[in-house]
């Protein structure tokens, strides 16, 4: 009899301990929870790094609004060239005005697009700035799929935008950081810019839409429903990817014809 109830009370301990062991994972789990679940892990954005010399301050440059060559109608010139200016924004080492500043210069200016070089210069001399983007819109599809094109060309004026000091920094790292499509051959620029890109990002590309889910990632609520496909379900989150891969692809540019001066 004592025996069987010294039996009782050790399996009594043993089923409370067992208890309060399965509460304790419990409690455990509860409250690792927030900070193991996977949609709480945020990502950081890539960022893009100027090859510009900024001792003495950052780079400074203006957008032209981009022309529409796409031959759809209902382009808003003025929100894509707001999206390549916070694209530029973005650049470690160069700042960008609002294109409403470039517009009034170049109102008073006289000058409505860059047709040469000097022409490019002199803008960028009234407006005090170091460069100048002009650009076109060469393919424009809103639908789901969308696709959109972008042909970008940087202007300098002499002497401005000088290589940066040497550093332990691979510039092969950065070269060609962003993935190249293929040109898309539809623009022709004036003058002689130092440096030109054209896009054609159509989100159809398996590879385009990698390179959107990781752009989109550091920049999307990974608890929404759509997560980093909002980024192609919004024309206008849509054309932010693009106008950061092309300006993107334009800084690598830079690098590599700094690259070919060494």
């Amino acid at each position: 009899m004592e025996a069987r109830l010294r039996y009782g009370k050790d399996a009594m301990t043993s089923a409370q301990t067992m208890l309060a062991v399965a509460l304790s994972c419990v409690l455990i789990g509860l409250t690792g929870c927030k900070t193991t679940d996977p949609r709480d892990r945020l990502n950081v954005p890539g960022v893009i790094v100027a090859p510009y010399d900024t001792t003495h301050g950052e780079v400074l440059w203006a957008v032209i609004p981009p022309m529409n060559e796409s031959g759809v109608s209902s382009v808003r010139e003025d929100q894509i060239g707001d999206a390549i200016v916070a694209a530029v924004q973005g650049i470690r080492g160069v700042r960008c005005l609002p294109i409403n500043r470039t517009l009034a210069v170049m109102r008073d200016t006289g000058i409505q697009q860059i047709t040469s070089t000097n022409e490019a210069i002199a803008l960028a001399n009234a407006m005090g700035v170091d460069g100048i983007i002009a650009g076109s819109i060469t393919a424009y599809d809103p639908y789901d799929p969308p696709t959109l094109g972008l042909a970008l060309a940087l202007y300098s004026r002499p002497g401005a935008m000088k290589q940066g000091p040497k550093t332990d920094l691979d510039h092969r790292a950065l070269t060609m950081a962003y993935t190249d499509y293929g040109t898309f051959d539809g623009s022709r620029f004036a003058g002689d810019p130092i440096n030109s890109v054209s896009q054609h990002l159509d989100a159809r590309d398996h590879g385009v839409l990698m390179d959107l889910k990781r752009y989109a990632e550091g920049r999307s609520d990974p608890n929404g429903a759509l997560r980093w496909r909002i980024y192609a379900a919004s024309m206008d989150l849509y054309t932010q990817f693009v106008a950061h891969h092309t300006v993107g692809r334009l800084i690598d540019e830079e690098w590599l014809r700094y690259a070919r001066t060494q």
